[in-house]
């Protein structure tokens, strides 16, 4: 009798492990090649696997919020009409797999936390006695901090390495590490209560881990569009019919942010420890606002490869896939440089977390029509321009102010220069 093991998908280059939010079906159904089976996470992005085959859902290996290594089998297909019979043997191997990775029936409560940890940790943690102050103390070898399974196991290791002394009283004159306080929030009548989901608790872990990390600084610019604006409003129907995709001002924007990485490869660049890494690729994030009110940064892979119409095509896909729940692992890893578009709202400007690890992020803001002073052969006249500001935020740990500056108006002098008798 045929049967076909489901396997847990290699979600990206990274990716060891993921957690299953979801299965759609039970055992004993019957399903055909393509049908949605479950939901996975990653610390970043969620994916709906289906079904590789026809037949029916013999067993399944593991439950919802069970953080499930790449590799592992997670299901048993079995061919049409087959029996779902599992041995005593199958079973005590399953039970064994399971023991790793199972969510125990009382975990360590972490809804106080504004970290993600996931239920292997949890679990861990739980059976190792560890508090939720403790977990908060360690130093994540994961994604932006987050602890993994390693960190919890060197915790407790560093445990039974220590010896048993006991601890004297702390005296008065001894100083004390304060405490990391919770915001006590009134609840009022007529107050709603909404529970963060978890794409929103990760980003507000990333954002806070990010400010603690960093040193933020902020420097702006104003530049002139105009050529861009006319440019685009005379080409952009021929653009839409022979790439049938809509031609934004971003991707223009983003060529000037990507030529002008080439020449200041310091601001494409990262951090670890007391080592400063240059990335060779240039890889811009571009954050992408979802319906849920969330957001997510896909990744346009070695931007400064793309002509404009291959910068375009890339944006639009990544961001189709973002508000669609369709972008792959790999659509949001490995990005170098990140790029926010304030505009989209009509906001003027803006000053946007870095996103760990790297070194520098690019807000752009609405274009406004101004007055502004023209030089011409003839003297200075006062003119109608098309104006835009943009704002760069660094990381002053290797960034100053200098060299911030002087990429910021590098990037303006280029679309400042834009040549409005350009072709696409």
């Amino acid at each position: 009798m045929a049967k076909f093991d489901l396997l847990m998908p290699k979600l990206g280059e990274s990716v060891q492990e993921a957690t299953i939010i979801k299965w759609f079906v039970k055992e004993g159904d019957k399903i055909n090649e393509e049908d949605l089976l479950l939901e996975i996470a990653t610390d970043k992005v969620d994916s709906e696997i289906p079904s590789p085959v026809d037949g029916v859902i013999s067993k399944i290996l593991f439950n919802e919020n069970d953080l499930v290594p790449v590799g592992t089998v997670i299901a048993h297909i079995s061919s049409e009409g087959e029996e779902s019979e599992t041995t005593a043997a199958e079973t005590i191997v399953v039970a064994e797999e399971q023991n790793a990775t199972k969510k125990s029936e009382k975990v360590l409560d972490t809804d106080k936390s504004t970290r993600f940890y996931s239920p292997l940790v949890k679990s861990i943690a739980t059976q190792e006695n560890i508090s939720l102050e403790e977990l908060e103390k360690i130093s994540g070898s994961g994604t932006n901090g987050r602890v993994q399974k390693q960190d919890v196991l060197k915790l407790v290791e560093n445990r039974k390495n220590q010896p048993e002394i006991e601890i004297a009283p702390k005296t008065e004159n001894k100083a004390v590490q304060p405490e990391k306080q919770k915001v006590s929030v009134s609840i009022n009548a007529g107050d709603e209560i909404i529970k963060m989901d978890r794409m929103r608790k990760l980003i507000a872990e990333n954002m806070v881990h990010s400010k603690h990390v960093s040193a933020h600084v902020t420097n702006m610019v104003e530049c002139d569009v105009t050529n861009i604006v006319l440019w685009r409003e005379k080409i952009k129907d021929a653009f839409f019919a022979r790439e049938k995709v809509k031609l934004t001002y971003l991707p223009v924007f983003l060529e000037a942010i990507a030529r002008g990485l080439k020449e200041f490869p310091m601001i494409n660049s990262a951090v670890d420890g007391e080592n400063i890494i240059l990335r060779k690729d240039i890889n811009l994030g571009v954050a992408v606002a979802l319906p849920t009110n969330n957001l997510i940064v896909p990744v346009i892979k070695k931007a400064d490869h793309l002509n404009l119409v291959g910068m375009t095509k890339e944006l639009n896909r990544i961001a189709d896939a973002a508000r669609n729940n369709k972008l792959l692992p790999d659509d949001i890893s490995g990005g170098t440089f990140s790029v926010s578009n304030f505009g989209t709202f009509r906001n003027v400007m803006g000053t946007p977390v870095i996103a760990q690890p790297q070194v520098a992020i690019m807000a752009v803001g609405t274009i406004e029509k101004k007055p502004a002073v023209v030089e011409t052969p003839t003297g200075d006249i006062i003119a109608i321009r098309h104006k835009m500001f943009l704002s760069l935020t660094y990381d002053h740990r290797i960034i100053d102010g200098a060299l911030g500056g002087a990429y910021l108006r590098k990037v303006a002098d280029i679309i400042e220069e834009f040549d409005p008798k350009r072709t696409f």
